[in-house]
């Protein structure tokens, strides 16, 4: 079973806090336009835009989901104010009201002022509607300056470089805002906008702001600024109670922005419609993905919350692609592959296979042209590497396991070469770690490639030695594949110990108690930040009772929590994973007594790409309360055998 509306707090709202950093606004799958609520609380960064507490800045059209670090986005916003507006471009913020409700496709919040702003979205495009109270003067404000800020002191908060807004006869606005900073430490960047409203206003101005003069009116119905210290925005005045507003965006132009909310949310369009496609478009894509029997609703909401979770990024940018023109796929918006590598991508290869063979081909087209692949990236820029270039490990684990379509890897090869052989350039310096890029490629390579292994001189030495070991594996897993034995390098690597040892039970007990004290339903329900939904698809890998190693094909056998669970492949295939012996729910008597594969008696504590994932199949295992001796074939392949 699975739902799409119920229950929504728990659906949504898991994980928002406790550095978890949930980002519970609205959007389609990997979709562009995220459009939630950006609170305002000096001295606390808003990662996602969403804070407990605080006041509303603005509802704005771009968020990452789950990241840490520092925020980014929280740019193309609107806010409802009540009353006359003196000085609409001097950082405005409303206090909230009440508790915001969320369900997918859906976002509603109150303001102190009785204003309920409700938001929908697709892809590109998001939709607004306010709900003035009955008598008032209603107001928008388009502040092209709004963008989230950090306060952690460490130069990575975004900055706002300028931009410009024209309202049009018909009412409708333009514009675009150029950024820069942020996590990724980018340089400038440039969004654009287009937006419309449904209702006529009795006046719209636009303004040019700065500390000195105020708000001033800008008579032309334009405004445009080149400096940091001269904000632009428009003021739309309503005496409808009830206004809805749309609004595209794209990396390419104002023409381009339109197109985008003219085709998806054409004017006429009802509200509730794009909320119901949204919630259709969750559920066939998403949501449907895994099912199961079971009927507990906290494991059904940790469940489809970790689904719902890691498919808010990375973002799907085709066709916004403002860099170069390709006729690959563009994917964007990283964070990152120190996270996401260890089990996320796996997942997204198994459960969403188009989008996974487009996301590998976006990799390497942007080492084309970038020169790098990209350990992290977003507004259309690599950074931060954290530690090796962990890209290398994703594409090793696609290699491994079959994924080809119309994927280059001759080139593949070639970019995980780059980065294992050539030392990137360290401009810009991170006064952060100093001594070697954190842009992209392995800043530490002079002393990996001519000591064989990473000295204090470089920052980080000994997590990067771990990383720089495991892309070395990756790319002797290619080269092997693709017959270039001379460049192979092999690898020491020790993954999941206690399995290599022959004890899955000591495995399942330490990965249970993992699961079971540091995943829950409430806002606080995540250990740390969900890292794009790296957090969320550990738990996943817990409930099916497996666990992928990347860059090869094995996969662990742990112990699964329901009495059926079944993960679609695509193409018409399937993974059904079933139980007896067990509690239903994974709480007690966890240890596996007996496994068939596919009907077939099964003595190793591991299982390859092939036996389960490549035509689909079943796992029906039988649970117990103690540690069993059911498996006696090898161990796990070693990456060092």
């Amino acid at each position: 079973m699975y739902a799409v509306s119920g229950p929504p707090q728990a659906l949504r709202r898991t994980g928002t806090e406790n550095g978890g950093n949930n980002f519970p606004g609205v959007a389609r799958p990997f979709g562009m336009v995220k459009l939630g609520p950006d609170l305002l609380k000096p001295g606390t960064d808003a990662y996602s835009g969403y804070l407990p507490d605080g006041e509303f800045s603005g509802f704005s059209m771009m968020h990452e989901q789950g990241t840490g670090g520092a925020p980014k986005y929280g740019t193309v916003a609107q806010l409802p104010l009540v009353g006359n507006v003196s000085q609409p471009l001097s950082n405005k913020t409303v206090a909230r009201s009440g508790t915001d409700e969320a369900s997918v496709g859906y976002y509603k919040a109150q303001t102190a002022q009785g204003v309920a702003v409700e938001l929908s979205a697709t892809a590109h495009a998001g939709i607004y509607r306010y709900s003035f109270p009955t008598g008032s003067v209603g107001n928008v404000l388009v502040d092209v300056s709004h963008v989230l800020p950090s306060f952690r002191g460490q130069g990575l908060s975004q900055g706002y470089k300028g931009g410009d807004i024209r309202i049009f006869a018909d009412g409708h606005y333009e514009g675009h805002g150029v950024y820069d900073n942020g996590w990724n430490r980018s340089p400038d960047w440039s969004i654009y906008f287009c937006g419309y409203f449904d209702s006529r206003p009795v006046r719209n101005k636009t303004y040019t702001g700065t500390d000195i003069d105020g708000s001033v009116e800008q008579t032309s119905g334009s405004a445009s600024s080149t400096s940091d210290s001269v904000r632009v925005g428009g003021l739309y005045t309503f005496r409808d109670t009830v206004v809805t507003s749309r609004v595209g965006i794209s990396w390419i132009s104002t023409e381009k922005a339109c197109s985008n909310v003219q085709s998806e949310i054409p004017g006429g369009t009802k509200f509730q419609s794009v909320v119901l496609d949204a919630q259709s478009e969750w559920d066939s894509r998403v949501l449907s993905t895994m099912t199961t029997t079971s009927t507990n609703e906290t494991s059904l909401s940790l469940l489809y919350t970790s689904l719902y979770f890691m498919h808010l990024i990375p973002t799907n940018q085709t066709g916004e692609n403002p860099n170069w023109d390709s006729p690959e796929p563009y994917y964007q918006d990283i964070f990152t592959f120190w996270d996401l590598f260890r089990c996320s991508t796996a997942l997204l290869q198994i459960l969403q296979p188009t989008a996974y063979e487009e996301f590998i081909r976006s990799l390497i087209d942007i080492w084309r042209f970038d020169g790098y692949l990209p350990d992290a990236r977003s507004s259309n820029y690599n950074g931060r590497t954290q530690g090796g270039s962990n890209a290398d490990n994703v594409l090793a684990d696609a290699y491994v396991k079959g994924v080809r379509g119309a994927i280059d890897w001759t080139d593949a090869y070639k970019a995980m070469v780059q980065d294992a052989e050539v030392v990137p350039a360290n401009t810009p310096v991170d006064p952060m770690a100093p001594d070697s890029s954190t842009k992209e490629g392995r800043g530490a390579l002079p002393d990996w490639l001519h000591l064989g292994f990473i000295t204090p001189r470089f920052s980080r030495a000994v997590s990067r030695a771990v990383e720089y070991a495991c892309n070395d594996f990756a790319l002797h897993q290619v080269a092997a594949g693709l017959g270039r034995e001379d460049d192979a390098e092999r690898m020491f690597n020790l993954p999941y110990l206690y399995h290599y040892l022959d004890r899955p039970d000591l495995s399942v007990l330490q990965a249970r108690q993992v699961a079971k004290t540091n995943y829950h339903t409430g806002r606080k329900g995540l250990p740390g930040n969900s890292d794009a939904g790296a957090m969320q698809t550990w738990l996943l890998w817990n409930m099916m009772g497996l666990y992928p190693i990347t860059g090869q094909t094995t996969f662990l056998i742990h112990s699964p929590w329901f009495e059926s669970l079944t993960v679609q492949l695509g193409e018409g295939k399937q993974v059904d994973i079933s139980t007896v012996g067990g509690d239903g729910n994974g709480d007690s008597q966890i240890h596996v007594q007996r496994l068939r594969v596919n009907g077939v008696e099964w003595r190793k504590n591991w299982l390859s790409w092939d036996d389960i994932f490549a035509h689909g199949g079943t796992l029906d295992f039988e649970l117990g309360e103690s540690p069993s001796d059911w498996f006696d074939g090898e161990v796990p392949p070693s990456p060092a055998s």
